[in-house]
């Protein structure tokens, strides 16, 4: 009996421990996680995104690099750290980056505009031909058919 005592103790003792561990994780990935974040990755992002021309944050094609190498550096300081990642501070950092430089930016992260003539011609000639065909062989079989009754 004085066994079971034992391993009992012993159980919660490393239950709590665990909890203890990842509580005292959790805080000081808080404070100290959110401070150099704003200070390593988000001052480099800063400045790669005023190099970039204000007009072209909603391109991806010219702000994937940029974002690309935020997200990791979020990541890298958390592994750096032993905090979890993704998690609640990153999250708030990313809804923060994103009110600030891409507000009126389409949900998709893609600029819409129109394709270019050499794609967008051909989706309009084509059909648009295929059409007045059908209709003068139409037309031709029609009249010829009642050339011969």
């Amino acid at each position: 009996m004085g066994l079971d005592c034992t391993s009992v103790t012993s159980r919660h003792v490393l239950f709590w421990f665990v909890i203890v561990y990842y509580i005292v994780s959790a805080m000081a990935c808080s404070g100290v996680y959110e401070r150099t974040i704003e200070e390593l990755c988000m001052t480099k992002f800063k400045f790669d995104m005023d190099e970039l021309d204000q007009g072209l944050w909603c391109s991806w094609e010219d702000t994937i690099e940029t974002y690309g190498e935020l997200t990791n550096c979020t990541f890298l300081i958390a592994h750096k750290m032993g905090c979890f990642w993704p998690n609640r501070l990153v999250d708030e950092f990313f809804i923060r980056v994103h009110r600030a430089y891409f507000p009126a930016c389409a949900p998709s992260g893609r600029q819409l505009r129109d394709p270019p003539n050499r794609i967008l011609g051909p989706f309009i000639v084509v059909p648009v031909t295929v059409t007045l065909l059908m209709t003068a062989l139409v037309v031709w079989r029609s009249k010829r058919s009642e050339g011969i009754v």
